[in-house]
């Protein structure tokens, strides 16, 4: 209610007339200007759901014989209810029944609304939704052309990419991006998930049929965004805050998800903010893990869980080895098989689930899937441990990873699953179940077996003089070069690659080799003589890498500035354009 009154910023309290007329010396004097018309929208209900507007008016302090003619013929059209607020004098106007036809006149009126205009203002709303990229946003449709340019006249050698097919990509652009389903298959937060239940579960049971496992034995969960965030929400749900970890050392191959410290001390990935971590190392003159140190290590720090697994390890794992170290020191053992994913479903390398509790990976890689990760874990009875083997174990001692797990994943560490991502994760496991798929990945090891040996007869140096899955170490320091510099010239020729420490050399710093894998090369349709073609362009680009750094130095800024306009990284550049572009990219026109 607004009192505009000079004198009214007080209390409001009410009382009868006959109570104000009993107490005169509570009223201010008046004079004959100070009638005020106050509008009060209060809430005086004549019965439920039933509300007034009542106009209030303050009343003159003058004898009722002194009143206006006007106001006399008002009060024969109104029912006058007088009583008082701090003392003043109010008088409550209260309409008569015949006094509705007016008031309802000042109602707004229900505008007549033209159809043709309704319909103006829904195509507004809707014309943003079914214009192509090229004509919503042609800035950024430019670049993604340029980009997919890039990607087809290119050679790609990054171990940890691939191409996907076009039943992928059209997943993965599909409304199933607009559905929100935070919780797991029949326990969402949101509803309207009976079909997106559906393609979860399905992709569950394609993912243990890729990799050969008994539901009854193993569980998984498709939902983690990376398989960095798959790693973190084991250690979430299996952990406590500064309970220790142990996985291999990132200059020797390792990922920093499995915590790495720079050789400052600062912890660089949250697993060593959150967690301890302590790595175990390769052998510096063999570069294979050294699994004596490896048990010595752990026997004395204890840790919660042993990881292994890496993104620059060339051979294969003992497995075997690390289940009687996990046994020893009393740790689950876990096993990162993001870089040779597609080798285990395929069975061309040792698998991870004969020996490990926990299996997590990546999806895309060599899976050739969408990006994200997934984690795979024990269930049911734990077996007793008899050497290496497992055997059949107490009724009543359950594997409690499940749960646990599933709970990290959501609520603890991510939102609503990416269903887009989950159903182009299930058709790619139902691509990697098949025969087609099984060929794809043997001749992924032979490309690198084809082009390992290929730079072994040009006397470079390898990580332990090869390879036994799908990428090779190339240690440039015995060709005076960095993997950094090498990085950035077979960039500027169309090749793309990446640096790698190789253990004993000042990584942190400057890399001394680069990795190489076959994967993405091998999808496209390249096999072992394509790669002997392959190696003589890297061999080509250190030529022009050791020629750059004696002309203008190793500093990364001067030896830039030597690879522009340089004839022969354009005629290199040139030369591996026109091979690459002999080979069709999945789900894209050339």
């Amino acid at each position: 209610m607004d009192l505009s009154h000079p004198q009214s910023n007080l209390s409001l309290g009410l009382h009868s007339h006959s109570d104000a007329n009993s107490s005169p010396s509570s009223h201010r004097a008046l004079n004959s200007n100070d009638t005020i018309l106050l509008q009060m929208e209060s809430s005086f209900r004549e019965s439920p759901g039933t509300v007034r507007s009542l106009p209030l008016q303050l009343l003159e302090q003058q004898p009722d014989n002194s009143r206006d003619e006007s106001h006399a013929d008002e009060s024969e059209e109104r029912v006058d209810e007088e009583f008082s607020i701090l003392g003043y004098p109010m008088c409550l106007k209260r309409r008569r029944e015949n006094d509705s036809s007016s008031s309802s006149s000042n109602a707004p009126k229900k505008v007549a609304q033209d159809p043709m205009a309704l319909e103006a203002r829904r195509a507004a709303v809707r014309a943003w939704a079914n214009q192509p990229l090229s004509v919503a946003d042609p800035e950024i449709y430019e670049i993604m052309e340029k980009e997919k340019e890039r990607q087809f006249n290119g050679i790609e050698l990054i171990a940890s990419e691939n191409f996907v097919c076009r039943a992928v990509l059209d997943a993965l652009g599909s409304h199933l991006t607009n559905k929100y389903s935070e919780g797991m298959p029949g326990a969402r937060y949101y509803v309207g998930n009976q079909y997106i239940d559906q393609i979860e579960l399905l992709c569950c049971e394609r993912a243990l049929a890729a990799f050969h496992l008994n539901p009854e034995h193993w569980g998984v969960n498709v939902q983690p965004y990376s398989c960095t965030s798959a790693n973190f929400a084991v250690y979430t749900g299996l952990l406590l805050p500064k309970d220790r970890i142990m996985g291999l050392d990132t200059p020797s191959g390792g990922h920093l998800s499995h915590g790495y410290y720079t050789p400052s001390g600062k912890k660089v990935s949250g697993a060593s903010i959150f967690f301890e971590s302590l790595p175990y190392k390769v052998n510096p003159h063999t570069g294979y893990i050294d699994y004596e140190k490896l048990e010595e290590r752990a026997l004395d720090y204890r840790p919660k869980i042993l990881i292994c697994g890496g993104s620059s390890y060339p051979r294969e794992w003992d497995y075997a080895r690390f289940r009687l170290i996990a046994d020893k020191c009393g740790a689950v053992l876990m096993c990162d098989m993001a870089h040779i994913s597609g080798l285990v479903a395929a069975k061309e390398c040792l698998s991870p689930f004969d020996y490990c509790d926990i299996v997590t990976s990546t999806t895309h890689k060599n899976l050739r899937g969408p990006r994200g990760g997934i984690i795979f874990y024990r269930k049911g009875l734990k077996p007793r441990r008899r050497g290496s083997l497992m055997c059949p174990g107490d009724e009543n001692d359950h594997y409690d990873f499940e749960d646990r797990i599933n709970f990290a994943v959501f609520p603890s560490l991510q939102g609503g699953p990416h269903n887009n991502h989950i159903a182009a994760l299930g058709i790619a496991f139902k691509q990697v179940a098949s025969l087609e798929y099984k060929a794809y990945i043997q001749q992924v090891k032979k490309n690198a077996q084809a082009l390992a040996s290929a730079l072994l007869r040009r006397k470079c140096r390898l990580v332990t003089g090869g390879t036994d899955n799908h990428l090779l170490l190339w240690d440039l320091r015995t060709l005076g070069l960095t993997g950094k510099n090498f990085e950035k010239v077979c960039e500027m020729c169309h090749m793309t690659l990446n640096k790698s420490a190789i253990f004993g050399d000042n990584g942190a710093i400057s890399p001394g080799g680069v990795r190489i894998g076959t994967p993405a090369m091998t999808t496209r349709g390249c096999v072992e003589a394509d790669f002997e073609t392959i190696a003589d362009f890297l061999l080509r680009a250190a030529q022009i890498t050791s020629s750059v750094q004696r002309e203008h130095g190793k500093m990364q800024k001067d030896f830039i500035k030597g690879l522009q306009n340089n004839k022969d990284i354009i005629e290199l550049g040139n030369r591996v354009e026109a091979f690459a572009s002999q080979f069709a990219m999945p789900a894209v026109d050339g």
